[in-house]
């Protein structure tokens, strides 16, 4: 039991004012149940009416009608599945749509499809198409080969077998030929193939256990309940004579609950909730056998429900990369219609007798020609691999950190996870965290250490007393301890498991387990259930109490009750829940006095300030007559097809009155190991941390001291106001305290630009008006302000809320973390969502982007993993950019000595092979093994990562651009200089332009190679390959393809450079301009690079000085403190 959300119940309705709409099967005008095939007055109908009926019930209530044991006379989804993403049909279609949603492969694809127009491409027809196609058919064979695995996989899972009722015999079938009313029966240690209504067992009742951790990650064993009417069929006989109708809701994701109801033929309508449901991929376990009915199949199943991708997120970085492509682009366009106004200008001015003119190249035409002409000749500014390099590096990148054992948690055998790559550069850009606290900065697993009982507080040290004074005191007769006692003992939904040397209690919540050991250790042993009753050990002698309704907890709810028939024939209500929901149930009568109301509130106080979790405890005795008239009501909601949850909700708000208060209860839930540390960490890494709980106010401010995320000289900033006007006095009130603070008068924008060293507390209640549209802005304004903000008594909702209100005010990259199903929707709000594969299973995780086992194991995702990456991607996507720059607008400078004609100066194969071949490597080895400073150096000093951020600007990718520009005036002007009149041999043979080109291209891949290096800090095996391995690569290339051509004579490539190899390596000024045109072109870089750290380093500049050095760097951190004081 979790009754840690925020929220209160509605107004109680009474009971003789309570109405319940009438349900398909029931006489509203007695409330009496009409049986199946009979009509309201008594006489029997056809079956074929009876039919019509149901179905048009069926249709006006949106439920569906399933028939035992008859074949169906509507027909619903098979139970074949198919999780590939494509078919052999649906393949190239499909595929094709996906790759050209991105604007990158669009424009690659016009410049092919330009090409194709007869004189108007200079580099040929298939220069751009052939690494077009290259690149789409990477991606086809691994979309290829992942979805080949899916099919494998569903393949196998369509073909299992179970067994099927047919005819009053059971048949062998494969799982795809199971259809929706089929009567099953599963064998232990199998999975479910469908959703089933479990009917009966081998286990006496009808129970059953199952593992559900293909739904949930919870690996402990859960039980399921057969239906009353059904659950001693041991027969198949039994089970074939069955006759009648099942309603049930519509297929849907809700993995927890489910509103259906069984009517036998002249039976009551029995009512089928969630614990009689067995689900597909699920597994039985410890049962033998069970009998079931399919209700959904298929993708109507609750599991295909739930297989919904989830959203797709963008990093900053890609969408940042998508703006400086659009800037690239502008540029080519510029200068293509730059390069036909030149072309024009020179045509018109000079009249080349060699050049014949045609009478369709003249004009507005001829103009617009040679603007495609030049966006061709230019179109490989934009680089044409990066989009591939990038899915290569993230996909290498998350495998990093999927075998990180650092990451790894031994003791529950959980590695980290990456379950996207396109978010690894994100994780080094966070600013805000947004944390859970059970189960997240929490260990959620819960040891009782108190209670206070009467008025009267018990600490740990007194229940360990031998004997301690609350056995004593039940022991001498007092009624209010044993009443304590015996809730503890009966109010809960554990399974007990017994061992041979004890009883293990199995239970949904941590919470209820606790509880039950607690009363364990006073004396009170919860020993066995059935469907219907409750055996405890009630300090040596044995009680039994038939539980005749357990009013589940619920979100809204934030209590449980359960309705028992005590040993004496008694009935009586037990109920535990959250101090804010028993307290508006107590009874006014003398035994609820204000004295006990008061000690029972400090008590409660107490616990919370200690960091312990608290319940309180309430009993109520029930006459028969006020059960009964409740019951009936009841049993109408627990039938409901539709709103049953809310119509329960309503029903259980009647009998959950006039308690009697006996006490509260204290559970200690410790913080997982290094969580303190980890905070402070992550706060001198300039990330601001936010704690979104539904925990009490107390609660949640002493974990907080206790995790380091407050300190006691914070200001605590509390929120706590009932009224929408009150919450906006107190935010103005703290904001102009604080704008006073800081030297500045009234409230004004400036006020809050300062980081203040104060924490804002605030709890649901108030943080629903905070977050309305009058106060929003004022109420961010001042959390932003503060080093550290704790939401209590959070909703799911409103966490979510949160989240994406800073994301929106603030811009800045958020990241939610979290372990329970009531933290998805802020781990799909932030940017980057982080699930903690914990007790609470792995809802959380599977719905994150990265999964990890423990809190503390998020230091080194964001301060070693994410600096790194983002450090690397951002060195990766600009040196692309400056690799296709530095060779593609050479053809600019050599339209300048052409004429502006358009005329290529390199070969139009090497043009293309650029990337793929020359320069591929280089930029993947960055986006690997690139790094400033070493892992253990970024955990020792976190103010690493804040000092590397916001390095991915516009303003260093214009840096980029332009060294780009120098760079290629550099190559070609020298390059031209040497090559003189184009002699460059002894002989005195000249060699033309493809020679010029040939001695630029090689100086441009032997430079860029360099400038590779120059920006590498982290030299390994890998770096000199891609550096060394690439210049030698292109040589060998050059002397291959230029006797492409002789060993194949008349193919389609190598004719023009035939034989240019040879000529280029025998000339003695290619080999001067080896030497002298990258060296030319690199000391400017290289001065740059040296006064620059040498006299105006960075933070992350002197870091990695001193490690490369050996020395250390904490009088860095002096240095830097003592200026930020100057």
């Amino acid at each position: 039991m979790d009754k840690n959300e925020s929220g209160k119940e509605n107004d109680r309705i009474p009971m003789k004012n309570m109405e319940v709409a009438p349900e398909p099967g029931v006489d509203s005008r007695d409330g009496g149940i009409t049986p199946l095939g009979m009509d309201p007055c008594g006489g029997r109908v056809s079956q074929s009416t009876s039919l019509q009926g149901r179905a048009s019930e069926a249709s006006r209530d949106k439920s569906r009608l399933i028939h035992l044991n008859i074949d169906q006379p509507e027909k619903f989804g098979g139970n074949h599945i198919s999780t590939a993403k494509y078919s052999f049909l649906s393949f190239l279609p499909s595929f094709l749509f996906e790759q050209f949603r991105r604007y990158s492969n669009i424009f690659f694809l016009t410049i092919a499809l330009l090409q194709q127009i007869p004189d108007v491409s200079p580099t040929g027809r298939y220069t751009t198409l052939v690494p077009l196609v290259f690149i789409l058919s990477v991606s086809a064979i691994k979309e290829i080969i992942e979805d080949f695995k899916r099919h494998r996989a569903d393949e196998e899972t369509n073909n299992r077998k179970v067994e099927v009722l047919k005819h009053g015999q059971w048949e062998s079938v494969r799982w795809r030929d199971v259809v929706v009313g089929n009567f099953l029966k599963v064998h232990n240690d199998t999975f479910f193939p469908a959703d089933l209504i479990l009917y009966s067992s081998s286990e006496p009742q009808g129970l059953c256990y199952i593992e559900t951790s293909n739904l949930d990650g919870e690996t402990n064993l859960k039980v399921r309940q057969g239906v009353h009417a059904t659950s001693g069929f041991l027969d198949t006989r039994e089970l074939a004579s069955l006759s009648g109708v099942l309603e049930c809701e519509l297929p849907n994701r809700h993995l927890y609950e489910f509103a259906g109801r069984l009517k036998l033929d002249g039976k009551e309508d029995v009512a089928l909730g969630p614990d009689q449901v067995l689900l597909r991929g699920a597994k039985l376990q410890n049962t033998t056998w069970v009998f079931g009915q399919v209700v959904y199949a298929g993708h109507e199943t609750k599991l295909m429900k739930n297989s919904t991708a989830a959203p797709l997120k963008r990093s900053t970085v890609d969408k940042l990369t998508n703006t400086q492509i659009l800037i690239l682009f502008t540029m080519l366009i510029g200068i293509s219609f730059f390069s036909a106004i030149c072309s024009y200008v020179f045509d018109y001015q000079n009249e080349l007798w060699y050049i014949e003119k045609k009478v369709s190249e003249t004009g507005i035409l001829s103009f617009l020609y040679n603007v495609l002409t030049f966006v061709i000749l230019y179109n490989n500014l934009i680089p044409i691999s990066l989009t591939v390099t990038l899915e290569v590096v993230r996909f290498i990148q998350a495998m990093f950190i999927n075998l990180d054992l650092d990451m790894y948690y031994a003791e529950t055998n959980t590695p980290a996870m990456a379950r996207t790559s396109n978010l690894n550069e994100e994780l080094g850009q966070v600013r805000y965290i947004f944390s859970d606290k059970t189960g997240t900065l929490t260990r959620n697993i819960m040891e009782f250490k108190g209670c206070t009982v009467g008025g009267e507080i018990y600490h740990p040290e007194d229940l360990l007393q031998i004997p301690n004074p609350l056995t004593e005191r039940v022991r001498k007769g007092n009624r209010v301890e044993t009443e304590f006692l015996i809730l503890l003992s009966v109010c809960h939904t554990v399974i007990p498991d017994h061992s041979e040397e004890e009883v293990i209690y199995h239970a949904a919540s941590p919470d209820e387990r606790a509880l039950v050991y607690g009363a364990k250790t006073l004396g009170y042993v919860f020993e066995t259930r059935t469907p219907k009753d409750v055996v405890i050990r009630a300090l040596d002698r044995h009680e039994n109490y038939e539980i005749l309704h357990v009013l589940e907890f619920t979100s809204t709810r934030k209590r449980m009750s359960v309705v028992a028939r005590t040993p004496e024939g008694k009935i009586k209500l037990y109920c535990k829940g959250a101090d804010s929901m028993i307290y508006e149930r107590l009874s006014s009568a003398s035994r609820n006095s204000e004295e006990l109301k008061a000690a029972t509130q400090r008590h409660l106080e107490e616990f919370a300030t200690q960091g312990l979790r608290t319940l309180c405890c309430a009993v109520a005795e029930i006459s028969p007559e006020h059960y009964e008239e409740w019951r009936r009501i009841y049993q109408k909601a627990a039938t409901a097809i539709e709103n049953r949850e809310l119509k329960l909700e309503e029903a259980s708000s009647l009998i959950e009155r006039d308690l009697e208060l006996l006490g509260a209860t204290a559970i200690e839930d410790k913080l997982q190991d290094q969580v303190p540390e980890t905070i402070a960490s992550l706060l001198k890494a300039g990330i601001r941390i936010w704690v979104l709980t539904g925990d009490k106010q107390e609660t949640a401010i002493n974990i907080g001291y206790s995790a380091r995320l407050l300190t006691q000289s914070m200001e605590l900033l509390i929120l706590n106001q009932e009224s929408l006007d009150a919450t906006r006095e107190a935010i103005l009130g703290y904001t102009s305290d604080l704008a006073n603070d800081n030297g500045h008068n009234g409230h004004n924008g400036r006020s809050l630009e300062k980081e203040n060293d104060a924490a804002v507390i605030v709890d649901g209640k108030t943080l629903k008006f905070a977050l309305s549209c009058d106060l929003r802005r004022d109420f961010l304004d001042l959390c932003t302000s503060c080093r550290a903000v704790i939401c209590c008594r959070a909703s799911p909702i409103q966490k979510a809320e949160v989240v994406e209100a800073v994301t929106q005010k603030t811009g800045a990259v958020t990241l939610a973390i979290g372990d329970g199903a009531n933290d998805v929707a802020m781990i799909q709000k932030a940017h980057v969502g982080v699930g903690i594969s914990g007790v609470e299973g792995l809802q959380a995780a599977c719905a994150s982007d990265y999964a990890i086992a423990q809190f503390r194991y998020l230091n080194k995702l964001l301060l070693v993993h994410g600096a790194w990456n983002y450090d690397r991607m951002c060195k990766l996507i600009f040196y692309s950019f400056y690799k296709n720059i530095c060779l593609y607008i050479i053809e600019l400078w050599f339209a300048i000595y052409s004429g502006w004609s358009g005329q290529i100066i390199f070969e139009r194969w090497t043009i293309g092979l650029y990337n793929m071949l020359f320069t591929c490597a280089q930029p993947i080895v960055i986006g690997l093994f690139e790094q400033s400073t070493s892992a253990e150096l970024r955990l020792r000093y976190p103010i690493l990562y804040r000092a590397s951020a916001d390095s991915f600007s516009l303003r260093t990718f214009f840096v980029w651009v332009v060294n780009a520009i120098v760079h290629s005036l550099f190559l070609f002007w020298i390059s031209w200089a040497i090559y003189g009149d184009g002699i460059v041999w002894t002989n005195g043979r000249e060699g033309g332009y493809l020679v010029l080109g040939n001695f630029i291209y090689t100086y441009v891949v032997i430079v860029v190679s360099l400038k590779s290096g120059l920006e590498t800090r982290a030299w390994t095996i890998f770096t000199h390959l891609s550096i060394w391995g690439s210049i030698l690569l292109w040589f060998v290339f050059l002397v291959l393809y230029s006797f492409f051509y002789q060993v194949f004579p008349g193919g389609p490539i190598g004719a023009e450079i035939c034989g240019i190899g040879v000529m280029v390596l025998s000339s003695p000024t290619f080999w001067f301009g080896v030497l002298l045109v990258p060296i030319s072109t690199m000391i400017p870089d290289v001065v740059y690079k040296t006064v620059k750290m040498t006299c105006f380093p960075t933070l992350e500049d002197k870091f990695h000085l001193c490690e490369a050095n050996h020395r250390d760097p904490g009088s860095i951190l002096l240095e830097e403190k003592h200026r930020s004081e100057i």
